[in-house]
């Protein structure tokens, strides 16, 4: 009988042993190590990436809410960009990062409008694109814009012929400082800033035939 208590104690004792091999690091530990992925990545980092990384049982989503609030009114910040996470300077620093030259990279103005179609209607198809800006849209426009990385492929529709619809990109987002689409600002705001002028909608003037790819460069999108 003693001997069988016995037993029962060593196996009790290895069982405590082997789930304490799978136990979380503390939470101060796996923000250290939320931390150092996010500072070593050159990309914005999911959830379930960081779950891929980290040791069994941790919380992720948990570690990145304590390191939110302990970056608040730090140089740094930790933002959220579409479905992931990244470290980047806080907007009030921003000027610290400025270059002494800026590369301006134009875009015709037939590639601004159909960008802005696509995000502020996404997900939309091309014929939906050329409805709106009321000119059909060439493949050179949607090729820039794809090679640019700011508008992807996304679903087909439900509808006959199940065409393929546009939408912006995580990389989009992360160049606007953006964390989805619906942060776009709206036209009272572009309005106010200067982005637009009085001239009509797309669709709105006389109407041409396919986009003049030399047509007038735009200057809206800025890469530093």
């Amino acid at each position: 009988m003693v001997d069988e208590t016995e037993a029962t104690h060593r196996d009790i004792e290895t069982e405590e042993a082997e789930i304490s091999l799978f136990d979380a690091p503390p939470i101060g530990e796996q923000e250290r190590m939320v931390e150092a992925i996010l500072f070593a990545s050159s990309e914005p980092v999911t959830i379930r990436e960081l779950e891929g990384r980290m040791p069994h049982g941790c919380d992720p989503a948990e570690a990145i809410a304590h390191l939110r609030k302990r970056y608040e009114g730090r140089g740094v910040r930790l933002v959220k960009v579409g479905e992931a996470w990244a470290l980047r300077t806080a907007p009030d620093l921003g000027y610290l990062m400025q270059k002494e030259t800026i590369e301006v990279r134009k875009m015709s103005r037939a590639a601004i409008e159909t960008l802005a179609i696509i995000a502020y209607h996404q997900p939309v198809t091309r014929a939906e694109i050329e409805e709106i800006r009321g000119v059909s849209v060439s493949r050179g426009t949607i090729d820039q814009l794809i090679e640019m990385e700011w508008i992807r492929f996304g679903r087909r529709k439900m509808t006959p012929g199940r065409p393929v619809t546009f939408v912006v990109t995580q990389e989009f987002l992360d160049h606007f400082g953006l964390e989805s689409a619906r942060d776009l600002p709206g036209l009272k705001e572009l309005r106010s800033a200067g982005l637009l002028d009085n001239r009509p909608p797309p669709g709105m003037g006389q109407l041409s035939g396919e986009d003049d790819e030399d047509d007038d460069q735009g200057d809206l999108f800025i890469e530093e």
